[in-house]
């Protein structure tokens, strides 16, 4: 058990904070010992020797014009001392104000401390970066020269670059992710540097415009009226590199970046190269003939997505397929939408993929009540999750939906931080964080940093102690209609495949592309699609997307299947 020695030196008499941090301690697991106030150097002496701590923790909230003095003769003592018992190595870490903290970085004492503390620390940060501590995580060894910045919050020097290690970093906090793409490279490119600057943005997506999504490799194909619609116009390789150059610092966030439309597998490859795209992006059955976005036949566009998925499994590059909210977009009921989402992750884990980010996209379609949302999403975890093993491992990424931030900023204030709340009973190691003003503009980096500050603080909320929602009466018995329809949907789409033809037709595009044109999976939404049925209709009822006849009646799932299949 590792063992922390704190004491309040020079004269200070100020112990909430060094208190505060040994309590922390005691939680995670370390052995703690306080000496009280104004402690003089050889009594500090006396228990380091006594008590053989790894770590010291002083405290000094006194004026910054004595704290030299007091702290060049403090390090003159501790490395005689500590000399002289080398035979293991003692850590000192500093709380104190940040005037204090300036006065002494200008002394040249910063050199003796691995870490500072100047009171803007979250106790569950605190927490974060204690466990670290005693993981002895690789990622909290400051280099000698960074740690000669004032820390205003924990973050390493330079956090993990992959998605797994940065989750486990920042763990209990989700990481918080946020898109961006203006209208031109410039403006982007200078965004970008102001979100890492801020810390506050863990992943940063790429938002590229149209043109880029479909034509990257076919420039003249692209319409040049339609630059920066949508996003930021990257046109080559030199493009992405220099978006995440500009990512270099702050808390150096991770990069990711939206598919293309078309020839995406070889836009994976120079994603992968450019950027350390951080997961992939890739639906299982959009972005063809079924909703316009390119003119790929429908199967074709499965079997190819699928290749994209093994692309980035073959990588250990983690993958998200999102597939369930392009259906709730269309206002699909909510049990197709269970259903889409485990045949998604289904997919995902029978091509190999190792590490599946699984998004939950809540207030879709925005009429959907919080009681109802919750169940939708409890049901897609149950069943996705029962997919894990030691090889598949699914991640959970919650977002408010963009449909649900219509009114003016101050409501969409409102909707944002409501939907957080609702979010974090999913316990996400993700929230993909909507900015307030994407009804209205795309987000500039002042309107993602006060979007995600509205976030950050819910959750704060919520990790200090919340009421459990999901044992609510209403969100179980949803719940367990919606995981009994998602099943007999998925059982329809076997069917299908009435020869007996494959091993396993949930994974063949052929089945996959005949259980849409059926209208298995369908959507109101998708009347006139040339690869759809269209003629499902829902409506709500309750707060819940349900399937209705002619009459406009609600319709079971086992009699729309039974509709369709006999």
């Amino acid at each position: 058990m590792k063992k922390i020695l704190g004491a309040a030196v020079g004269g200070c008499v100020h112990v909430a904070g060094i208190l505060s941090f040994l309590s922390s301690a005691n939680k995670i697991g370390f052995q703690t010992k306080f000496l009280g106030t104004a402690v003089s150097a050889e009594n500090l002496l006396k228990e380091i020797n006594n008590f053989k701590p790894d770590i010291i923790g002083l405290s000094y909230r006194l004026s910054p014009e004595s704290a030299e003095k007091i702290f060049w003769q403090l390090k003159r003592k501790l490395d005689l001392n500590l000399n002289k018992s080398a035979n293991k190595k003692v850590s000192l870490i500093l709380g104190t104000t940040k005037p204090v903290a300036a006065a002494l970085k200008k002394a040249g004492l910063f050199e003796m401390f691995e870490y500072v503390f100047t009171g803007g620390e979250k106790v569950v940060e605190i927490e974060a970066f204690l466990k670290n501590i005693q993981e002895e995580s690789r990622y909290w060894h400051r280099k000698k020269s960074d740690r000669l910045k004032i820390l205003d919050s924990i973050k390493p020097a330079t956090p993990p670059q992959n998605l797994p290690d940065r989750i486990k970093l920042k763990k209990p906090f989700p990481l918080l992710r946020h898109h961006f793409g203006r209208p031109s490279l410039e403006e982007t490119i200078e965004g970008i540097k102001i979100i890492a600057e801020s810390g506050l943005i863990d992943i940063v997506s790429i938002g590229p415009d149209q043109n880029a999504q479909e034509f990257f490799f076919n420039p003249e194909k692209m319409d040049n009226k339609k630059d920066g619609a949508g996003g930021v116009p990257i046109r080559t390789a030199e493009d992405l590199k220099m978006l995440y150059s500009a990512s270099r610092t702050g808390n150096y966030p991770l990069m990711r970046c939206y598919s293309g439309t078309n020839n995406i597998l070889k836009f994976a490859e120079v994603l992968t190269k450019t950027i350390n795209n951080a997961w992939c992006a890739v639906p299982l059955c959009w972005y063809n003939e079924l909703d316009g976005r390119s003119t790929r036949k429908l199967e074709d566009s499965i079997a190819e997505n699928q290749s994209v998925m093994k692309w980035h499994a073959q990588r250990d590059i983690p993958v998200e397929v999102n597939e369930s909210h392009q259906w709730s977009l269309r206002y699909t009921s909510d049990s197709v939408a269970v259903a889409t989402a485990y045949l998604a992750a289904y997919n995902a884990k029978k091509i190999g993929v190792g590490t599946y980010v699984s998004q939950y996209m809540f207030n879709t379609p925005p009429e959907t009540s919080f009681t109802m949302d919750l169940a939708k999403m409890l049901a897609k975890i149950e069943m996705i999750e029962a997919l894990d093993d030691d090889n598949f491992k699914s991640i959970r990424q919650t977002r408010t939906g963009l449909y649900s931030m219509s009114g003016t900023f101050k409501e969409n204030k409102g909707q944002l931080a409501a939907s957080t709340l609702l979010q974090m009973q999913l316990d996400p190691e993700i929230v993909h964080v909507v900015a307030f003003c994407e009804s209205e503009h795309a987000a500039k980096p002042d309107d993602i940093i006060e979007s995600a500050e509205i976030v950050k603080k819910v959750i704060e909320n919520y990790l200090n102690g919340c009421p459990d929602m999901k044992n609510e009466r209403s969100v179980k018995e949803r719940k367990a209609r919606l995981i009994s329809d998602a099943n007999l949907i998925i059982g329809a789409i076997k069917k299908l495949d009435s020869s007996k033809k494959y091993e396993d037709p949930l994974v063949i595009p052929e089945i996959i592309g005949k259980a849409i044109r059926t209208g298995i999976l369908d959507a109101p939404h998708l009347i006139g699609s040339s690869a759809a049925k269209g003629k499902m209709n829902t409506m709500f009822f309750n707060g819940a997307c349900m399937a209705v006849d002619e009459f406009y009646r609600p319709l079971s799932e086992a009699a729309r299947l039974a509709q369709i299949l006999f």
